[in-house]
């Protein structure tokens, strides 16, 4: 019942493997599930170079199975399994298939070569039975042992440095087909860094990991170095336990029968320790390894997974969404172009008003000021012809100064505006044809000569005679009182002075009159210049404003139009692409709570452990 359970979960991961197109992993799980339905408990002995594995391997099952010596004994690994004859065979694979994925097993059309028992140091050392070109092989020595007999496996491995070098050994030394891994260590030193990587690379992948310190008969305080060891696996974080043991004294004792010696040695721990393990094999073991497996599996599925995720995550943020985003901030910025550029354009208008008015009144002030000047000692009955020649040509020339200053302020105006579309790009200025009119002197009022009183010549002979009568009547008054007549030569010729200096003052008076009128009748026409000269203004700048206006909403409505139907593809096409991701996105999220359930339930089998990080909270 309890196999049925592991199957099941084993046979899941299979089918999960295949349902993600993981031809891989999927051979990988096959070859564990032919693995753990084997009865036969599969050891495999790993370390560096002469820490004793060979040795180890002997004093296991009491037989002298494997080459031992100073040099370098074990090339090609040894499988040591029970046979009724002893035998010895060198399994050689055929050359690699390219496409082959690594780490498969070796094919049933493996070459197998017997070996002679006395020759089996040199077929272990690759000297004997080994074909140069082909594929890995390994050593298969064949013992009637009554370990073996049970179903121990052992697989003596050659030294290294690098568990990676093992792989290169072939499949037989591949920690991923045991179902024990033995790591030799001699008590003549702590765990190396190399031999600490070593366990932490095989104690990932493998549920069932023992150090063995080897040599203690050499070390007086082997106690001691299996304390550090042990304190150092527990900083490492590696779940190994370590049995002290000594196969000299093992192989000594089991020539003389010692209990109490073999007892010494420490293998009787180590030999319950692979008994316990023969038998819970289908049990313990085998949950432990499908939890293993799980995790790989599980690991390598979910990462492909995670970055598809991420990546739909990314084409979010630069996909249709984007260009989405992108048209809604279009919208919005028109929006706010148009608000603008009507402020702009009511703003600028209105100050071209103010100014064209201040400019044509400054410009008729100065006309009225030179007036006021000019007849202020000229009579006008004398120099109206040229006075009213240069009236003219001033008020045309200011009509035409004013009227350019007009265009050039509403090409400015015009300017403005369309600086607020500058970020569309393009020529959005309205066709420009305000100039200013040739006809213009023909367009103003004609000024009317005002009336002047003229002095006479009848007007001068009646003031002067008034200005007379008085003065002669006055000095022939008092010279009467000489006793001289009335008119007398000194009565008359006051009465000539008198005569004169009233036609002198009344000429003077006519011409302050005539002046005046004169000033009076250019103001006048200069205010009549200026209010009809500003109510053209005025309708000339309303037409440039209606027009700037028309043009730039028409711009502003083709530009609304193209945005428009951009923000309608956009949002189209971010539509279809958001359903798209979604589903994509769902199938990604339940593939992945299929695989953390498939991992809890595969922990539940082997205790539990903490989830794999590739998967994470999403999972």
């Amino acid at each position: 019942m309890i196999a049925a359970i592991w199957l099941d979960v084993l046979d899941e991961i299979a089918r999960t493997c295949s349902a993600h197109g993981r031809g891989d992993l999927l051979q990988t799980v096959r070859q564990k599930r032919v693995q753990l339905l084997d009865p036969r408990l599969r050891v495999l002995v790993i370390g560096e170079s002469h820490q004793g594995k060979s040795q180890l391997v002997n004093a296991i099952i009491n037989a002298p199975a494997c080459p031992v010596g100073d040099g370098r004994t074990t090339v090609l690994p040894t499988v040591v399994q029970h046979a009724e004859v002893p035998s010895a065979t060198v399994v050689q694979a055929p050359p690699a298939t390219p496409g082959r994925p690594a780490g498969t097993t070796v094919p049933a059309a493996a070459e197998r070569i017997p070996v002679p028992l006395d020759q089996v140091a040199a077929g272990v050392a690759g000297t004997l039975g080994r074909r140069p070109g082909a594929g890995p092989a390994y050593v298969e020595i064949g013992l009637s042992r009554a370990l073996l007999g049970a179903g121990l496996v052992l697989v003596d491995t050659p030294g290294t440095d690098e568990v990676a070098a093992l792989g290169a050994a072939g499949p037989a030394a591949a920690p991923a087909g045991a179902d024990t891994v033995l790591l030799v260590s001699d008590s003549t030193r702590e765990l190396s860094a190399g031999e600490l990587t070593m366990l932490l690379h095989v104690a990932r992948s493998h549920p069932n990991v023992v150090v063995v310190q080897t040599k203690t008969d050499l070390v007086p305080d082997w106690r001691a170095v299996a304390e550090r060891n042990r304190q150092h696996l527990a900083d490492a974080g590696v779940p190994a336990p370590v049995i002290p043991v000594s196969a000299a004294l093992r192989l000594r004792a089991a020539v003389g029968d010692d209990r109490e010696l073999n007892a010494e040695s420490g293998f009787p721990v180590l030999i319950a320790r692979l008994q316990r393990d023969l038998a819970d094999k289908s049990d313990r073991l085998a949950r432990a390894a499908v939890g293993v497996i799980a995790r790989t599996v599980v690991e390598q599925l979910a990462a492909p997974l995670r970055a598809d995720l991420a990546s739909q995550e990314a084409e979010e943020q630069s996909g249709p969404i984007a260009r989405l985003h992108a048209a809604q901030r279009e919208v919005d910025e028109l929006r706010r172009c148009s608000t603008r550029w009507q402020n702009t354009l009511a703003d600028e208008m209105a100050d071209l008003l103010a100014d064209i008015e201040y400019d044509l009144r400054d410009r008729t002030r100065q006309i009225l000021r030179m007036v006021d000047e000019t007849f202020d000692a000229a009579d006008p009955l004398v120099s109206w012809d040229d006075f009213q020649d240069w009236l003219e040509r001033s008020l045309v020339e200011a009509a035409a100064a004013n009227h350019e200053w007009l265009v050039q302020r509403c090409d400015w105006a015009a300017r403005r505006v369309a600086g607020n579309f500058a970020r569309y790009g393009g020529d959005v200025l309205p066709p420009w044809s305000m100039t200013t009119p040739a006809d213009l002197g023909d367009r103003l009022p004609d000024i009317e000569r005002p009336n002047i009183d003229r002095f006479t010549p009848t007007q001068k002979v009646i003031t002067g005679m008034r200005g007379s009568y008085g003065g002669m009547l006055m000095i022939g008054l008092a010279t009467t009182l000489a006793g001289l007549p009335m008119i007398n030569p000194l009565s008359v010729g006051v009465g000539a002075l008198l005569g004169g200096k009233s036609i002198r003052d009344e000429s003077r008076q006519l011409l302050r009159r005539r002046q005046s009128v004169v000033k009076t009748a250019v103001q006048r026409h200069v205010d009549d210049f200026f209010v009809r000269i500003t109510k053209d203004r005025r309708d000339a700048a309303r037409q440039v404003q209606r027009m700037l206006r028309d043009h730039f909403t028409a711009l502003t409505e083709e530009l609304q139009e193209a945005i428009i139907r951009s923000f309608r593809s956009a949002k189209q096409a971010a539509d279809t692409d958001a359903a798209v991701r979604d589903q994509r996105q769902r199938e990604l999220r339940l593939k992945m709570t299929r695989l953390a359930t498939l991992f809890e339930q595969a922990q539940q089998l082997a205790g539990a452990r903490p989830a794999p990080a590739s998967l994470g909270p999403r999972a």
